[in-house]
């Protein structure tokens, strides 16, 4: 039987990278990680391979030049280009089991397109926008060089790119609240991915 893309959706500091972690962790959910790419600079406490391949602009053109890219997307931000793309590296083969991403709206409308829409299972985290803003700030306040504009910038992008009517383009049906805690938001995904997406 082949397998999933679990993509898990969410703006900014909406706790899907915490509940990334804890489904990955989770034995009996036994899902594969995808490790994307970017360009932008590693943040304190990050590791390359880890939360992401690091990369610069000479290196996301070859793979582009080399028909390597899945999806991307690129942010205009204070500090420049950053760019946010899937590989086609080997990391992704269906046919060994499941695999958990984390996206956007356009990551989940191109990975229909790459691998077809019954391959991919999503899933959205929502959480309330003042609870957003202040574990935004929580988590910039322990950079070295907190990046507070490009922060805010994120924030208001976020509302446009998530919008109800990008929503609806990209075929978005399942989300989880977190507006609790996160621990009860992950025992939801857990449960919504082990009767959803396999």
């Amino acid at each position: 039987m082949m397998g999933k893309i679990i993509l898990l959706m969410g703006k900014s500091a909406s706790g899907k990278d915490h509940i990334y972690k804890g489904l990955l962790q989770n034995e009996k959910l036994g899902l594969k990680k995808v490790v994307m790419y970017t360009t932008r600079p590693m943040r304190q406490g990050e590791e390359n391979g880890v939360q992401y391949f690091f990369t610069d602009e000479k290196g996301y053109e070859k793979f582009k030049s080399d028909r390597k890219i899945i999806e991307e997307r690129t942010y205009n931000t204070m500090y420049g280009l950053w760019r946010y793309f899937t590989v086609d590296d080997g990391q992704i083969e269906l046919s060994e089991g499941n695999y958990l991403m984390i996206g956007t709206l356009d990551t989940l409308h191109s990975l229909k397109e790459y691998f077809g829409e019954e391959k991919i299972c999503h899933l959205m985290i929502t959480a309330d926008d003042g609870k957003r803003l202040e574990w935004a700030l929580k988590r910039e306040r322990k950079q070295e060089k907190p990046k507070y504009d490009e922060m805010c910038r994120r924030f208001l992008a976020d509302e446009e790119d998530f919008s109800e009517e990008r929503q609806k383009w990209a075929g978005v049906e399942n989300k989880i609240d977190n507006n609790d805690t996160l621990d009860s938001c992950l025992e939801r995904a857990v449960e919504f991915i082990s009767e959803n997406c396999r």
